[in-house]
């Protein structure tokens, strides 16, 4: 899993999740990684960012290891076929992917892990504890019509009807 973060011209930032089997990421060369841009939510906020900003910073997050791999550095969206093809982590090229220049690359320190104990079950918050992503959702649309019913069958239908 890796997290894309950007920002626009007037350096408002945004972060967001991209992941997939191993190799999703796709090594170009020494310098540039690709990431294959695939169905989702349909914001494109990152990708307005980078057209903005022409930079990114990535984080990748590899299930039981402590340290992050940081990235940093210019950005570009291709739709270069012959690029694209080389991209296939769901069994067929995407439209279009985010390539990044690796301008900076190091390990992240894994205290940030450790002190959450990421990798421990047994530690984490109970599920029934916290608001399910319906409960989020309809609290942060404040729409006084809207039901925590619509919101779960929305999502739902996100998963079941998105575009591939």
């Amino acid at each position: 899993m890796v997290f894309v973060a950007t920002s626009d011209a007037e350096g408002r930032c945004d972060v967001g999740p991209r992941g997939g089997t191993p190799g999703c990421v796709t090594v170009l060369d020494e310098h540039h990684l690709a990431i294959p841009d695939a169905t989702g939510n349909n914001r494109l906020d990152s990708y307005r960012n980078i057209l903005a900003n022409g930079h990114a910073g990535l984080d990748f997050v590899i299930p039981g290891r402590d340290t992050t791999l940081r990235v940093n550095g210019a950005a570009w969206i291709t739709a270069e076929e012959d690029l694209l093809v080389r991209l296939t982590p769901v069994g067929k090229p995407p439209k279009t992917a985010l390539v990044v220049r690796a301008d900076e690359v190091y390990v992240h320190c894994p205290k940030a892990f450790v002190r959450a104990k990421m990798w421990r079950p047994e530690a984490w918050p109970r599920k029934e504890d916290q608001p399910t992503a319906a409960e989020v959702a309809l609290a942060h649309q404040r729409d006084p019509d809207l039901t925590l019913a619509e919101v779960e069958q929305d999502q739902r239908d996100s998963l079941l009807y998105r575009f591939d």
